[in-house]
């Protein structure tokens, strides 16, 4: 018989293996039996590292940066920053921007590097600032006309504020509805599939909070001020700096993962859950079915769970005890937004650098980590470029670029449903189309990947979220850490933050649970002052 308090984890992207650390490292593996059931055979969710013919894939794009000083220090603590010069930092003379101290990444693979933020806007064939920007070049692309309607638009918000009751209001009060129209109204559609208008207001204050036509100016004036400001005093949108795993974000997860099961943590991949069982008002253990459909039950004292909440409830409610029918409605409405990724390799970009930020390769790229497609008229979201992210993320930096087109849709639409080949001809021919590269016949190789329930949404059965969060939370032994744990559109520092909350409420046999699920929702947690 053993004296430790049992854990099952459901889940091993980030707020699951943070989870799971937080509960084994300073000697925990003598308090808990912790064990983490992931459904796949990779680790780090939707903040994983593909890979492909030597080349690798950030799905979705990861800064590693936080206003709470615990994830940065857990960063820090799983893989150090650099402190010698970085292949294209050596080549763009940066060393001197460098920590010192650190591991050289030219000698270690286990390090995080700093990078220096570039992402633009492209709409009407032109490049703005991301978040857009009231600088020369943006004045100068939009034009007089463009530029003197989008002030009195401006204007117009700042006297007579809409009632923030879906997404649409919310971006007008804070741009105008020129701004919007322009820069945010097709681009939120094209994510989310709804019209702003649709779209609960939750969603602006979850993601971007104080960015406003104010927010943006008042960073540009302060980035004149000779101090220089830390991270923490920028807007989470306007940061310029962020920690970067050499081999992408996946390496810090999979890193995080073996650190784990060095000190005693079960991991089980393969394992997906199917069915969670109750007693006495509590839950009492799950089933988990293997790649071969075998079943197994796994007790424990303690659940957290990282797994979509529309799965959750529906593993809740089986034909034996089903779980009250309004929250089983409640869970299977609430809307997802799937994913796609094309990655395309090509020799060269027809882009030019007119920026005054030095670039890799031979020729120089463009020094953009991501460039935001607002215009309506591509299906395509954002580009990524990975060479930029890290250029170790690409087998060939110097002769080849590797590119990633983002694509929001559903499983299951005509999108969703295409084969490799025509997702690939279909990315190539709206790069062409942009004037990003010449044409197929510079394509050297090409790589999909989809990924299901990338984004939870806020419409449909969303604003009944309380109702079943209070059903969720009776369970004294359940916690919902995570993006698709909470669904709630997290970055990943703040579903690390859920775990660390959850764990916290165990190790200290705290009841209420509203600690966990006011992580990014209250003051201590807002990303802007």
């Amino acid at each position: 018989m053993s004296d430790k308090e049992s854990v099952v984890i459901i889940g091993g992207g980030p707020a699951g293996l943070t989870a799971a650390w937080e509960l084994i490292k300073d000697g925990g593996d003598a308090r808990y039996d912790v064990t983490v059931l992931e459904e796949s055979q990779e680790f780090g969710g939707i903040a994983r590292t593909v890979r492909h013919n030597g080349n690798r894939m950030d799905i979705g794009g990861h800064r590693f940066f936080s206003k709470d000083d615990r994830i940065m220090q857990w960063w820090a603590q799983t893989m150090p920053l650099q402190g010698a010069p970085s292949y294209d930092d050596k080549k763009l003379g940066r060393s001197h921007e460098l920590e010192p101290g650190g591991p050289d990444p030219e000698k270690t693979d286990k390090v995080m590097l700093k990078r220096h933020r570039v992402s633009r806007i492209f709409w009407n064939k032109h490049f703005f600032d991301y978040p857009i920007s009231l600088s020369v070049s943006t004045l100068k692309a939009m034009g007089p006309r463009i530029t003197v309607e989008a002030g009195f638009s401006y204007l117009k918000s700042v006297f007579h504020k809409l009632p923030e009751d879906n997404l649409e209001n919310f971006y007008i009060n804070r741009f105008g509805r020129k701004l919007y129209s322009m820069f945010f109204e097709g681009y939120t559609e094209k994510l989310w599939g709804r019209h702003p208008s649709e779209i609960s207001a939750d969603w602006g204050s979850q993601r971007v909070k104080g960015l406003s036509i104010m927010g943006v100016l008042k960073n540009a004036v302060q980035k004149l001020l000779p101090k220089k400001r830390s991270n923490a005093e920028v807007e989470t949108s306007l940061i310029e700096e962020f920690w970067y795993p050499k081999l992408g974000p996946g390496q810090l997860w999979e890193t995080v993962e073996q650190n784990c099961v060095d000190a005693g943590v079960t991991v089980l991949t393969g394992a997906k859950v199917v069915a969670i069982h109750r007693e006495n008002g509590v839950i009492a253990s799950v089933d988990y079915e293997d790649a071969e459909g075998k079943r197994t039950t796994l007790k424990a004292d303690q659940f957290i769970s990282s797994m979509p909440v529309k799965d959750l409830v529906e593993a809740l409610d089986t034909e034996q005890d089903p779980a009250p029918q309004d929250m089983v409605a409640v869970a299977k409405g609430l809307p997802y937004r799937d994913f796609v990724t094309v990655g395309i390799l090509v020799k060269r970009l027809k882009l030019k650098n007119t920026t005054d930020i030095p670039t890799l390769g031979n020729p120089p790229i463009v020094p953009d980590c991501w460039i935001y497609v607002q215009d309506p008229g591509y299906k395509v979201g954002r580009l990524q470029i990975f060479n930029n992210w890290s250029p170790y993320l690409v087998k060939d930096v110097d002769d080849t670029v590797w590119i990633g087109l983002e694509y929001f849709c559903e499983e299951g639409d005509d999108f969703w449903n295409m084969t490799d080949e025509e997702a690939t001809r279909f990315a190539i021919k709206e790069l062409t189309r942009m004037g990003v590269i010449n044409g197929a016949h510079e394509v050297l190789d090409a790589h999909r990947e989809r990924v299901k329930k990338a984004y939870p949404a806020y419409f449909d059965t969303y604003d009944q979220m309380p109702e079943l969060v209070e059903y969720l939370d009776s369970f004294g032994n359940l916690y919902c850490v995570g993006r698709n744990g909470q669904h709630r559109y997290n970055n990943m520092d703040h579903s690390m933050a859920t775990a660390i909350e959850a764990v916290g409420n165990i190790k200290e046999h705290r009841t209420s649970k509203r600690n966990v699920w006011s992580v990014n929702t209250e003051k201590s947690y807002h990303e802007s002052k």
